[in-house]
């Protein structure tokens, strides 16, 4: 798979210790990035879960995590808690991570996250990478790197929306010696996916709070950024406060969320673009003609007249 097609670079994130898929705490994420924990050395096969955190949000990275152990672990597993993320505590998310790293034989933990520059470019290119192909671009980026250092998979569930048939179809296609089980709420059905949602969400929740403007205006903000989701006042408050009616919004915003999309709409400051390929057609025929003197019939054709003219 060509990781490309989801970020212009591949990088590794400069961790903290107590967060280590996170960014450091003077890094901004300008990229997006790949996080493995150490590779488990128990004996195989696994199983592996996929879920996500922060689809919804206009602000902030996407986070996919996946989350895997022997197949003979499974009972084990079972008994230390994991559940969907959405409905633990931050606390408790967070001891929980740090139980995902107290079996490095046994458990294996990773994360693929998806900047919000890059979410909004794949969106907004044509012809257009929407979300739900870079959700699947970064679920098969992930198991393929799992596959790659030597994990032998033999099940893998997948918390998705939608027609969950068709991509377990599609899975099933790429990888036809795994069994695949995609769900909706496989997070709370299976252990497994528990776990991964819980590595997404709390990497996710690191990244917002400890981000690092590049914006050099936004270093001192005190604006609290609140859960990045549309519907939360903190976040709209957050959005009226920082949108430049000339520049727009700091980079955390997803440009090509429907919020950000009317408010700088309603707010910001109307630009007209000249197509280069007609200003260099101009130039073209001024430096032939002289400007805007007797224009050849083409140009009057056109209707094309110099910058200085117009």
């Amino acid at each position: 798979m060509d990781s490309t097609n989801i970020s212009p670079e591949d990088t590794e994130a400069d961790v903290t210790p107590n967060i280590p898929s996170a960014p450091g705490p003077s890094t901004p994420l300008k990229n997006s990035y790949t996080y493995h924990s150490p590779i488990p050395t128990g004996e195989g096969p696994y199983i592996l879960g996929v879920d996500e955190a922060g689809r919804g949000p206009v602000l902030g990275p996407l986070v996919y995590g996946v989350a895997y152990c022997p197949v003979s672990y499974r009972d084990q597993l079972d008994q230390l808690g994991f559940a969907d993320s959405k409905t633990l505590t931050p606390e408790i998310r967070s001891s929980l991570l740090d139980t995902l790293r107290s079996d490095p034989d046994n458990l294996g933990w990773s994360v693929r996250v998806i900047s919000p520059q890059d979410i909004s470019s794949g969106m907004l290119r044509r012809p257009a990478t929407n979300l739900n192909r870079q959700s699947q671009e970064a679920t098969v980026l992930l198991i393929k790197d799992i596959l790659d250092k030597g994990i032998r998979l033999s099940e893998v569930y997948v918390d998705a929306l939608g027609t969950t048939s068709t991509y377990q179809a599609y899975l099933s296609s790429l990888f036809p010696n795994i069994q695949f089980t995609v769900e909706s709420k496989a997070d709370f059905k299976y252990k497994i996916v528990g776990a991964a949602s819980v590595a997404a969400k709390v990497t996710r929740d690191a990244c917002l709070e400890g981000w690092v403007f590049e914006e050099s205006n936004f270093q001192s903000s005190d604006v609290e950024l609140g859960s990045g989701y549309p519907s939360d006042p903190k976040t709209q408050h957050w959005l009226k406060a920082s949108l430049d009616p000339t520049f727009g919004f700091p980079r955390i915003a997803r440009f090509s969320w429907t919020t950000v999309k009317l408010l700088l709409e309603k707010e910001g400051h109307a630009v007209e673009w000249i197509d280069e390929g007609q200003v260099s057609l101009i130039k073209a025929f001024e430096n032939a003609q002289g400007l805007d003197k007797d224009r050849c019939g083409l140009a009057k054709e056109l209707g094309i007249r110099s910058i200085a003219a117009i």
